[in-house]
């Protein structure tokens, strides 16, 4: 009776930390966002979660048009615009769609989610504020053309382009211009905000830099070309593409050049900056990487096809999509292939990387979340407790039959001693009787 209440009692302790553990586990493998175009306001391009080293598809979902939108992925739900004119909420583990809403323009821009509210720009000219629960418009704001701009929101302000010319800063709670600011010619470029500065460019050949309350322009840097990249602030610098094939890092305070590096052809790529280097794609179909201090290429690697999309990086693996039809995988250190997943349209869109899952675009109409084909940690560790139930399980059974044959074994034990004294006794008595016999034959 005391051995199974022990294994009741061990049982019950296995499956209250299988229940105390467990939700901890998964609360931890999903954590961290992706809420905007480049995963933060500064537009580094740095990822959360463990890396994708092989890849396997988790789901796709299939939108009405094509996918150049960048995906936002926020508390288990993916954001992203369609050429159908829809912005779709899908279910980041299996691609369920959640809701959708129609604009009335294709959609290139990448939501931007902030405090419950999905923002995000349309070819229908206007910049829109959703409910990231259910879809619902909160409000939009009409610019002069269309917006594939994509909006960083910081300090309750929306910051966005238009292909009206003009950088506006709009109240994210009502969409209420707070300031604009007109250049030359249309932004395709989406901002980037950091230590209170809005960097962008435009297609008038300059960088700009605007203080983020007042849109007071701080300075701007001229290159004479078209500017699609979006910028990237990191460590007191600004790195930049420009379309006549150079990639430049500016000094963040007063715009001056720090070093040029010149690739082959035009970039339309925005550039990530983890780890002191600097990943970024270009028309010449290779993604390079450069010294962030100096600009010195340390390596490039050459798709099939042009790169326009993004790279984004987390452990060590740079990931970004080529016209060829390809989402690579490379080593971020030397920039070998580890892998590549053929999608059936080009890949212009840029990866959003959360919790060991890459989300990314492609032209053949489809969205794509890839993860790695190995246990995750939460089935591992479900995996490891249940064979720790089962080794305690089987322990306090084996004890169980041990102490059984224990018994036994001590019975048999005690039955051979109470024999031998049997068999003892008996010879002493026959013994004393041969002796009696023996002095009484003596006698006579």
């Amino acid at each position: 009776m005391k051995e199974t209440s022990a294994f009741a009692f061990i049982a019950i302790l296995c499956l209250t930390l299988f229940s105390v553990f467990a939700p901890k586990v998964i609360a931890q493998q999903s954590s961290g966002d992706w809420p905007m175009f480049r995963g933060d306001p500064s537009h580094t391009g740095a990822g959360t979660g463990s890396p994708v080293l092989s890849p396997m598809l988790l789901w796709n979902y299939n939108t009405g048009g094509e996918v150049y939108s960048s995906a936002a992925v926020v508390d288990g739900v993916v954001y992203v615009g369609s050429l159908d004119g829809n912005i779709y909420a899908l279910k980041a583990t299996n691609g369920e769609k959640l809701w959708n809403y129609t604009t009335d323009g294709q959609v290139y821009s990448c939501p931007a989610v902030a405090d419950g509210i999905v923002y995000v720009g349309s070819a229908d000219g206007k910049v829109y504020a959703l409910n990231a629960t259910s879809g619902y418009k909160i409000w939009s704001f009409t610019t002069a053309s269309q917006v594939d701009s994509s909006p960083v929101v910081v300090n309750g302000v929306v910051y966005i382009g238009s292909y009206d010319d003009n950088v506006y800063a709009l109240n994210a709670t009502d969409g209420a211009k707070l300031w604009t600011y007109s250049t030359s010619d249309p932004i395709w470029s989406s901002p980037a905000v950091a230590k209170g500065v809005v960097f962008i460019g435009s297609t008038d050949g300059n960088v700009y830099a605007f203080n983020a309350l007042s849109g007071v322009k701080l300075w701007n840097y001229t290159n004479g070309y078209p500017i699609e990249s979006s910028p990237t602030v990191i460590g007191g610098l600004v790195y930049v593409g420009f379309e006549n094939g150079r990639v430049s890092a500016l000094d963040a305070t007063d715009g001056a050049k720090v070093w040029t590096y010149a690739a082959g052809n035009v970039v339309k790529s925005s550039p990530a900056v983890v780890g002191g280097v600097v990943y970024i794609g270009s028309l010449d179909h290779n993604i390079y990487a450069l010294n962030a201090t100096n600009g010195m290429k340390l390596w490039n690697y050459t798709t099939g096809g042009t790169v326009y999309s993004s790279p984004a990086v987390v452990g060590g693996v740079v990931y970004v999509g080529s016209e060829d039809g390809n989402i690579y995988a490379l080593n971020a250190t030397n920039g070998a292939k580890l892998w590549n997943y053929g999608t059936s349209g080009y890949v212009e869109s840029s990866p959003a990387l959360v919790g060991g899952v890459a989300y990314i675009g492609s032209l053949d109409d489809k969205m794509y979340a890839l993860t790695s084909p190995k246990t995750s940690s939460n089935m591992l560790f479900f995996i490891t407790l249940a064979f720790a139930v089962v080794v305690v399980v089987v322990s306090a059974v084996a004890v169980l039959i041990f102490k059984k044959r224990l018994k036994r074994h001590e019975g048999s034990n005690l039955n051979f001693v109470i024999g031998c004294e049997a068999t003892l006794t008996r010879s002493k008595i026959w013994r004393s009787r041969l002796k009696e016999a023996h002095i009484q034959r003596n006698n006579k």
